[in-house]
Parts: structure tokens; sequence; C-alpha cells
């Protein structure tokens, strides 16, 4: 039976364990989709610094707990996912206390909330599963194939949990057609019960501004922005920032790494041996305002993400998020990032620090390459990759899952365009094709 306007509105609790909302680009947008068409929708994830317990922010209900301590070992990281189960069913039962859920989404990493889902089926919730991960090839990319019995033991109850993730669920969306794939091979699932949702950028939003701050005339600035982590690569910024500075004299070039994670640390400190403190800036967490700014006023974007099995078949959002403030960029190559970036990016051989080095010079020496593929990234990203036709599709599986069904877009109209962000900053105008050439090159204000 379908639901009309006037029915009631189905309540979503959406769970995700790395990241908090909303940080988490992909699962803010996803919110706000469901928002728009109608649905209720909570979110239970952990805390970021200085976050409170409860929010109520733009028609969303979040419930946050403290994250555990840094894991490390197999131990280690079984306390994490238990300490994080525990909590999220706990505010799973405050969550349906205020308003009771008729679907959960869980987001994987871990591969662990299908047995939440199971316990939730008896009061007749359904199960959504947002395949974020591929857990058993980030073991794979991160500590080599299984040696000896207690890896392949963890290795296959990887396997395992997946396994059960795929079976437990109603409809599985996937991240992009590589995801999709192994849900069918590996998952056994149905190809009609599996939705490709790829994680594009609302690029009516996200658009490169006049930044407050330009980069000095001389000054090429090079940007990173993510997840810092061990299956991120970002040392291999480092290493091409000392090959071009120290061994190529290139003086005038400096880096901006955006984000956080695991190694942060330990990449400060090889910045440190490597001699580039000078030239090499760590932002830290930063949200959205920043990414804007920071973003705006760099010169190329950098994609350090090496080929391993996790990274050939993931789709990463950074290509993305380049693209659309009209960064031109350095990738390895990997096979999903080709199909986020296409021609509009410059793609070398995973590993191979030199001909990155290269690449990132001939973007230097080259400003008409610089405009055309600053150009051509913005107006594929707008174009192929926009998150609007991705909201349509993914609350199309709820509209399935649930029977409701409420007309209007899942991201609405803007009744005009904008010529200034939230914060009043100016953005380009990019429609001046000889304008928007200028600001790739300069990145700053017109004269």
């Amino acid at each position: 039976m379908t639901n009309t306007a006037g029915s009631r509105a189905p309540h979503v609790l959406i769970i995700v364990e790395n990241l908090p909302v909303p940080l988490d680009r992909r699962v803010w947008l996803e919110c706000q989709a469901l928002v728009a068409r109608g649905y209720h929708v909570s979110v239970i994830c952990p805390k970021g610094p200085g976050d409170p317990a409860r929010q109520h922010l733009d028609g969303v209900d979040i419930y946050k707990y403290a994250p555990p301590p840094e894991a490390n070992g197999l131990l280690g990281f079984a306390w994490e996912f238990a300490f994080c189960w525990i909590n999220t069913f706990f505010l799973s039962l405050k969550a349906w206390r205020r308003r009771r859920f008729d679907i959960i989404q869980a987001c994987n990493p871990p591969d662990t909330y299908w047995l939440l889902a199971l316990l939730w089926r008896v009061r007749g919730v359904r199960f959504v599963f947002d395949h974020h991960d591929l857990n058993p090839e980030l073991f794979v990319s991160r500590f080599g194939k299984p040696r000896g019995l207690a890896q392949r033991l963890e290795f296959r109850a990887l396997l395992w949990l997946e396994r059960r993730t795929f079976h437990t669920a109603d409809r599985v969306i996937s991240t992009n057609e590589s995801y999709k794939a192994i849900a069918i091979a590996r998952g056994g699932r149905r190809p009609g019960h599996v939705t490709v949702v790829r994680s594009g950028p609302d690029t009516r939003r996200m658009r490169p501004i006049l930044p407050a701050d330009p980069r000095p005339e001389d000054e090429i600035v090079l940007a990173y922005l993510g997840i810092m982590g061990p299956q991120d690569g970002v040392d291999q910024v480092l290493h091409v920032m000392h090959e071009l500075v120290h061994v190529r004299g290139r003086v005038n070039v400096t880096a901006t790494l955006l984000g956080f994670g695991d190694c942060l640390e330990d990449l400060k400190a090889l910045s440190t041996r490597l001699g580039l403190d000078d030239f090499v800036t760590f932002t830290g967490r930063v949200d959205r305002v920043a990414i804007a700014e920071y973003l705006s006023r760099a010169d190329i974007g950098l994609c350090p993400d090496l080929k391993t099995p996790l990274n050939d078949l993931s789709t990463m959002n950074k290509t993305m998020e380049y693209m659309a403030y009209a960064l031109p960029s350095v990738s390895f190559d990997l096979a999903e990032t080709r199909v986020s970036g296409g021609d509009s990016l410059l793609y070398v051989p995973s590993g191979d620090i030199v001909a990155f080095a290269e690449a990132v010079e001939r973007l230097i020496d080259d400003p008409a390459l610089r405009a055309e593929l600053g150009m051509a990234g913005r107006a594929r990203v707008a174009s192929e990759l926009d998150w609007r036709p991705q909201a349509e599709a993914y609350v199309g599986v709820f509209d399935e899952v649930s029977g409701f069904s409420r007309p209007g877009p899942a991201v609405p109209e803007d009744d005009c365009v904008a010529t200034t962000d939230p914060q009043g900053r100016r953005y380009v105008d990019l429609d001046d094709t000889e304008g928007f050439r200028r600001y790739v090159l300069e990145r700053r204000a017109p004269r």
C-alpha cells in the first residue's frame, strides 16, 4: 500500500560510526534529501570535538556518544566496535522512545550493525545498508594477503560479517558500480535490490568563492583534503613536496593538508624530518566554510591514494570536491578515480613520486593546462556527478521500502542563483567564461 502526503511520514534512523554528523558530507546530504521528501530523520554517531550529546539541526535529530580511545591491535579494534555498538544500541532505544522508527540505515565500517537491525526487525523495522567501505579489501590493503592462522581467521570473520550485513538488508545502496558488483557477486544480492548512489557534491552550493585570504601572487598552493589514515597515502604528499622543494628547488610551492586521522601526528613528524615545516601546513579538522576558503585559494589538488584492493575500487570524495572548486588535480591511477575524473585529471603510476612531482610541475609551468583541466573538472562534476540526481535515487530506495511517497524534489530548487554564500563571500561567476578562466589561474578577485 502506498502512503500519500497525508499519511504518517516514516521515521528513518541512520547509524554511522566512523565520522560525526554533519561532518560526514554524504550522510548529511542523505539526511537532507529524506527531510525534503517528508521523512522524519534521526542519526546516531560519535561526537566530534566540542559536540553536544543531542542536537536538532536542519530538521534532523542527532544522538551522539563519546568515541572510544584510539584502537590498537585486534583486541583494541574489537573493543572499539563493541563500545560503539553498545552505545548505539542504547541510543536507538532513546530514539525509539521519542519517535518510533520504521527503517534503520547502517553505514559501514564496521559491518556489525546487521545484528542491531535483526533485533529491531521484531518490531517491524526494515534495514537499508549504505555500503561505504570494503572491509575485506581494507584488511588486505593495510596488512597484505592473510598469512598465518590468526590473520586468516580475521579475514574470514570480515567476510562473514559482510555477508551477514548483505543478507540481512532489505535493500543495499552502493557508492559506485564496483561496489554494486561486489554486493551481487560476494553478497548474493539480486541486481534489482542494489542501487548505486554516488557521493557527488551539490554543485549549486559547493562552488568556488573569491577567497577572503588569497595566496601570495608568487606562490603556488597545493591542497589535500581528506582523512589521514594508513590507507590514505598522505605521506606520499610529503615525499612529493620534498621532491619539489629540496630536489627541484621549487621553494615557492607550499602544501595545505586539510583533515585529521590516525596518522596525523606521524605525518607532522615526517614533515619535520623532511625539512618541510616551512612549506607544509596541517589544518586539522575543518568545516565546510573553511574547506571552501582553502580549496578556492589553492592552485592544484592532490590525490595520493595508492593503488590497493580498497582504493582502486573506491570513489574518492576529495576528487569530486576538487573538481567542484575548479581545482586541477594530480592522482595516482586508480580505476574508480578515472570514473570520477575522466579527462579532467592528470594520472601517474601508483607510488611513483618522481612522476607525481613532474605532473605537478607540468601544471605549475602550464597555466593554460591548469585552466583547461580546472574548468573541465567543474563542468564534469556539475553535469555528470552532481548530488541532485543521486538524491532522487537515494530517496527512491526508501520510498520503495516504506511504501511512502511524497511529491517534490529530494534537493529543493533554489528560488534564484545566489551570488554570495551564507557567509557573504562572493561566488565566482561560472557563466563568465573569461572571468572564470582568470579566476582559475589567479585564484583571487580581479583587480
